[in-house]
């Protein structure tokens, strides 16, 4: 029985870093991955979305719909900073660098500055539930589902709809698109856009799990860049195995050493992985179907 404890104990904990890792990746994996957009201000989306998900849902609003506002208000941001700020560095990714940063600083100092160091929550919802002689966050197994829920409504969006085949096309051979008709800014706006909601839907889902302050973002940013560089260039394929092979190694030293060597470890994953897979995990996938 205690060996069942335990198994059970570690393939929640493999769930939630898996869950943690792909719903902080998903929309970096869109903008970094599909755009080759560096962006990091992509924390600050998350903080958006977790502080428009805390205000209205005290303002009386229920928890699911102050995650779809975080997200939505995250989108409408993130469209508008494609018009105004990213559409011009295209193709220049180092500038894409210095411009995110500064957004991201002007983010959080702007929302320190407004809304102070830090922002009552809303509390963990659903409570928890027992199994032997361990306690689990039911709220927690939500957002493993909503982590898989999110990559199969990507990979729907983006493989199965008229937008995805437009969006494919233009990120790819944007001249050949144009040359047929799309609108490539568009297109472009709405892909950040949706990059930049799924950040905010993250921030949301979290904001009952954390403490609301305006550097929050940075908890997600790291692990974010590293699922999605571990993952590769095609982000269908290399998401969700680079988010369960560094939830893996982070469940295991966690559980076995603790916080710390877990984080090690996966930063140590990350470089060996780098190093005998520079494509990444895709990278292989794509090799062996050739």
């Amino acid at each position: 029985m205690a060996l069942l404890d335990s198994a059970f104990a570690f393939l929640y904990q493999l769930g939630d870093a898996f869950a943690f890792l792909v719903l902080a990746a998903c929309g970096l994996a869109v903008v970094f991955g599909m755009m080759g957009v560096i962006n990091l201000a992509h924390g600050e989306f998350i903080m958006c979305g977790a502080y428009v998900t805390v205000a209205t849902t005290r303002a009386g609003l229920p928890l699911p719909l102050g995650i779809l506002a975080g997200s939505l208000v995250a989108g409408a941001i993130g469209m508008a900073l494609e018009r105004l700020v990213i559409r011009h560095l295209y193709g220049r990714p180092l500038d894409t660098i210095v411009a995110t940063w500064g957004v991201s600083l002007a983010a959080t100092q702007g929302t320190l500055i407004f809304l102070g160091s830090s922002m009552p929550g809303v509390g963990t919802p659903l409570g928890s539930f027992s199994l032997g002689s361990y306690s689990y966050s039911t709220y927690r197994v939500v957002l493993m589902l909503a982590a898989l829920g999110v990559l199969a409504g990507l990979y729907l969006a983006f493989n199965a709809t008229r937008f995805g085949t437009l969006a494919r096309a233009t990120i790819q051979v944007p001249h050949m698109a144009e040359a047929l008709g799309v609108d490539t800014r568009k297109v472009y706006a709405l892909t950040f856009g949706i990059g930049a909601a799924l950040a905010g839907l993250t921030g949301g889902l979290y904001a009952p799990t954390m403490t609301i302050v305006p550097t929050m973002g940075t908890t997600f940013i790291m692990e974010a860049f590293v699922t999605v560089v571990v993952g590769g260039a095609d982000i269908f394929l290399g998401t969700a195995p680079a988010a369960l092979v560094l939830g893996a190694v982070r469940a295991v030293l966690t559980s076995w050493q603790g916080q710390l060597y877990g984080q090690i470890g996966l930063l140590v994953a990350v470089i060996l992985v780098i190093r005998v897979l520079p494509l990444g995990i895709s990278g292989l996938i794509l090799r062996e179907r050739a």
